[in-house]
């Protein structure tokens, strides 16, 4: 009997490490690139768990009333943001407080949110699904509504070997499928590798880009993952103190993270109110609208003076950080049946 017991143990060890070989999924760090801040060890990706995260990102389920989606605010061929308007929208219509950010190259990021307000991708998923402005649901219940569904206990089942839905299971998974939102096949990065070649504009932008523009938004990520005060005029009715409102540090007040610059070109509108719906009202706004304030940022104080034709060639520049292969790759859109 204690023969045969062990020999069945090992069976299901090695049927266990087959699963687990079977369903792997290697994260790729593009050439060039810094070590990502985010832990694969703690939570190893799979094809299975990725899938069921994709699955998660797109069903309405995670709101109270099933209506709204991680999707509705991150549509894939607009960067993973939304830009019909200024602020994020939630169930019955309500409005948010901020623009909703792009999402790509999570693996990287330090903290997540405007104002920092999530410090880890595995819990991120938490905020919208409980801020009463966007899916104002509770996680126990989104778990109860999940557990309910046959098929998604079959996915459960597949991704983490147990049928039982756990908030612990719903925010990995998605956190998985968000790590593959990986954009690094832009124009740019075709040059960086040797494979393609700026034309005059694009190199002109890019000098001026790395003089005016590349300590925030730094190279290859194209954010400093840093919060800064940029001199925006406060919009009174938001009244938005940024990291201030997390840290609860005066040094900290209208300090929101500096967003990447990829795939700019779709993500519009810009900033963190969506105040800006175009590239050129940005540019220009550097040049003549930045409010002097004590947390302003140190290179802004004196003000950024371009021409008419800088100014078109640091936004031929930003175009080339557009990566057609990222918006339109079918394996990060809607999960077909």
């Amino acid at each position: 009997m204690r023969k045969a017991g062990v020999i069945s143990f090992l069976v299901v060890i090695i049927g266990l490490l087959s699963f687990k070989a079977k369903n792997r999924y290697e994260f790729a760090v593009p050439e060039g690139w810094p070590r990502p801040e985010y832990n694969f060890k703690k939570n190893p990706l799979s094809e299975k768990k990725i899938a069921l995260g994709r699955q998660l990102f797109y069903d309405p389920i995670l709101s109270k009333d099933s209506t709204i989606s991680c999707n509705s605010c991150h549509l894939q061929y607009t960067a993973f943001t939304h830009i019909d308007h200024p602020l994020s929208h939630g169930i019955a219509g309500r409005i948010g407080t901020r623009n909703s950010p792009a999402l790509m190259n999570l693996a990287w990021g330090k903290s997540f949110m405007w104002d920092g307000a999530v410090n880890h991708l595995d819990v991120q998923a938490l905020a919208p699904i409980s801020n009463t402005l966007e899916m104002d649901e509770d996680i126990a219940n989104v778990v109860h509504k999940l557990q309910r569904s046959a098929a998604y206990r079959k996915q459960f089942y597949e991704a983490f070997g147990d049928s039982v839905v756990t908030g612990e299971h719903v925010l990995k998974s998605i956190s998985q499928f968000m790590l593959t939102l990986v954009s690094a096949n832009s124009k740019y990065d075709r040059v960086k590798r040797g494979a393609d070649t700026f034309n005059s504009r694009e190199a002109n932008g890019y000098k001026l880009f790395k003089q005016h523009c590349a300590e925030c938004h730094t190279e290859p990520l194209f954010t400093n993952q840093k919060f800064e005060n940029n001199g925006l005029p406060v919009d009174t009715s938001l009244n938005d103190i940024g990291h201030m409102k997390i840290s609860h540090n005066a040094a900290d007040s209208l300090k929101f993270k500096v967003p990447t610059l990829r795939n700019i070109e779709f993500s519009a509108p810009y900033m963190h109110d969506g105040r800006f719906k175009n590239l050129s009202q940005v540019i220009n706004y550097y040049i003549m609208g930045v409010q002097q304030s004590p947390t302003l940022n140190p290179l802004l104080r004196k003000g950024i003076y371009l021409t008419s034709n800088e100014k078109v060639e640091i936004i031929a520049f930003l175009l080339t950080l557009s990566d057609k292969e990222f918006l339109f790759n079918p394996a990060l859109g809607f999960p077909k049946k």
